[in-house]
């Protein structure tokens, strides 16, 4: 595990495009592993700033994001697929074939979560993911459970979930109930996990994923057993790690 601390967001932002822009840069065909919400925001910019700049391109390369909401259009503002056309997608050259997101509004969503990891093994192993940390440890929407389960599947948002998405909602009633999420164990099997965390009201659970016991109880502690697991948090984030 190799964690990093940061002391502005600029520069937190800045390390995470790197990284991800380094394993473009060294495997045009890389596949990625994408991520949604607050945290990313500003890797995403960076991403595209560099992109703009031509320092490299991601018409090889495939990516694949961790969730979608169940029963949300695609076209909803607050959906992953507007998400990632409106952070990334529209701005760079990604091939839209190459680019895919659960479809959460599948007629049948245990079928479209199998096809759905068909699809991540066909394109062979992911070479980097990327990751935020829910208050509650949970890494995609892997909520916190006795068992964890491995692949793509219908999940049921916790009540700390949902307050936590009300935010980019009008009110808690149109907060989405469930979401599709690629599997704890899908996600172990990156080459390279990136979980970035920021914020202070982050700091105890970055020190329970990272420091605490491994269970099922925080989804983020399975992280420690990953080898190749690199960790950015700003300063606030990691004021509870000794």
């Amino acid at each position: 595990m190799n964690v990093l601390v940061f002391d502005t967001d600029d520069k937190l932002n800045e390390a995470g495009a790197n990284i991800i822009s380094g394993v473009v840069q060294t495997n045009p065909k890389a596949v990625l592993g994408l991520a949604t919400g607050g945290t990313p925001v500003g890797i995403y910019r960076q991403l595209v700033s560099d992109y703009e700049r031509g320092m490299f391109s991601f018409k090889n390369v495939t990516t694949f994001n961790l969730d979608e909401y169940v029963g949300l259009p695609e076209d909803h503002p607050e959906s992953y697929h507007s998400y990632m056309r409106d952070h990334l997608f529209r701005h760079i050259d990604l091939p839209a074939a190459q680019a895919h997101l659960p479809n959460g509004n599948a007629p049948d969503p245990v079928a479209e979560c199998s096809h759905y990891d068909e699809q991540i093994e066909q394109s062979g192993q992911i070479d980097l993911q990327l990751l935020g940390l829910g208050h509650n440890g949970h890494i995609g929407f892997n909520e916190p459970a006795h068992a964890l389960i491995k692949g793509t599947h219908v999940v049921d948002l916790a009540e700390a979930t949902l307050k936590a998405n009300a935010r980019y909602f009008s009110s808690m009633d149109e907060v989405p109930r469930q979401a599709l999420t690629m599997g704890v164990g899908t996600i172990l099997k990156a080459k390279m996990i990136l979980l970035v965390v920021k914020g202070a009201d982050k700091a105890d659970i970055v020190a329970r994923a990272l420091k605490g016991p491994i269970t099922t109880d925080c989804p983020a502690s399975l992280l420690q057993t990953h080898p190749h697991l690199v960790v950015l948090l700003d300063r606030s984030a990691a004021e509870k790690l000794s």
